[in-house]
């Protein structure tokens, strides 16, 4: 009997020491700790002032922590430029191409040819005309088309000597005739060549040039089969990675 009252005892006894145990266990480990996300659907306590941190100053310090806190930089994606889009736009405008490719600084050299192309262009094509309008008057027989003087010096007498002013004002007129079309063509050659820059310029954007850029020389040995009999040259091997 007392054996059997012990035993009760002792069950009861560990049973009131599991009850705290089990309750602290339900009890939330930081009462005072609210999620930030639910700030502002949380109503204060009354007797928050109890508590050694106010709940209104532990929110404010999460905020201003998470603030505080530094944040990654965007990534910015390097420009690639299309080798298609900048042909096109060079074709249609001198120069638009290398604006495309953001290569500023080819401006002024092609730009600088255009203009010297232009000029050179315009000064033959004059010469050119009054050497072909005084070729022409010096060839008729009409006395009152006399612009070839306007070409030689003032008070220049060439009586007895037409023939010979004849043909240098027909190779005058060839001369300048010549370099006129010579402009003309490296006025294209130069809006070609922008164009050619424009797309290669925009297809090796993406071509990978290693830092490595060295060179090594060293002993090699160069097998040589003869006629007779296998011989060994000796030499030097050079290497270049780039």
């Amino acid at each position: 009997m007392k054996l059997r009252q012990l035993t009760y005892i002792l069950l009861l006894a560990l049973a009131i020491m599991a009850l705290p145990q089990k309750s602290r266990a339900q009890e939330p480990l930081f009462p005072d700790v609210v999620d930030v996300e639910e700030v502002d659907s949380v109503i204060v306590p009354a007797d928050s002032a109890t508590h050694d941190i106010p709940y209104a100053t532990f929110v404010d310090s999460v905020m201003k922590e998470d603030a505080a806190k530094p944040t990654a930089p965007a990534i910015k994606k390097p420009f690639i430029p299309d080798p298609k889009r900048a042909l096109w736009l060079a074709a249609v405008l001198p120069g638009a191409g290398q604006i495309y490719n953001r290569k500023y600084w080819k401006l002024p050299i092609f730009y600088g040819g255009f203009l010297g192309c232009t000029y050179a262009f315009m000064w033959n094509q004059q010469m050119y005309r009054d050497y072909s309008q005084a070729y022409l008057d010096i060839m008729d027989d009409d006395p009152n088309t006399s612009s070839y003087l306007d070409m030689l010096p003032p008070r220049y007498d060439i009586t007895g000597r037409e023939e010979r002013f004849k043909t240098i004002f027909k190779n005058r007129k060839n001369y300048y005739r010549r370099y006129r079309d010579l402009s003309a063509f490296a006025f294209v050659g130069v809006y070609l060549l922008s164009i050619v820059d424009a797309y290669v310029d925009a297809q090796l954007s993406v071509f990978d040039i290693s830092p490595d850029l060295s060179m090594h020389l060293e002993p090699a040995v160069i097998p040589q089969q003869g006629l007779q009999r296998n011989t060994t040259a000796y030499g030097l091997g050079c290497s270049i990675n780039f």
